[in-house]
């Protein structure tokens, strides 16, 4: 099962620079959305009207209560800016097909680590500190659904 190009589009965000743990986490809910729900859903969180649930990374993570019934989540409000980007990338790139975003539906959504920004920190007595910097790759796949 591979990528049909006749009903799927697809849309990528590269080297952008969120935090990859709510990157995934988002993606891991809003695959299998509708592209119009999963816009809505994000534009939710964004008001802090809804939490992300964050399923694997949990630890340390304050509770949130939200429609997932998923005790551990947040608000990645960075992350999911870039993510709307690519989403509304998704839906012009279906437009310029010609497929209809009102029947499509994300049916792949992944985020992956990218390069890492290595920066130094002058510290005193002639030290340094790493800051590291994870940059993140953002995929998604949609599928108009008959």
């Amino acid at each position: 099962m591979g990528y049909d190009p006749l009903t799927q589009v697809r849309a990528s965000g590269r080297e952008v620079d969120i935090s990859p743990k709510a990157a995934r986490e988002i993606c891991a809910v809003i695959k299998g959305m509708s592209i119009a729900k999963a816009k809505k859903f994000l534009e939710d969180v964004m008001d802090k009207k809804q939490a992300v649930p964050f399923k694997r990374y949990k630890k340390e993570v304050s509770h949130k209560s939200s429609q997932f019934k998923f005790y551990a989540g947040g608000y990645p409000v960075k992350a999911i800016k870039e993510i709307l980007k690519v989403i509304k990338n998704l839906e012009a790139n279906a437009e310029f097909k010609g497929l209809d975003t009102e029947k499509m539906i994300i049916i792949h959504a992944a985020s992956m680590k990218g390069m890492k920004v290595k920066r130094y920190v002058p510290r005193a007595f002639g030290r340094s500190s790493p800051s590291f910097d994870t940059l993140v790759h953002i995929e998604i796949v949609g599928k108009e659904v008959l």
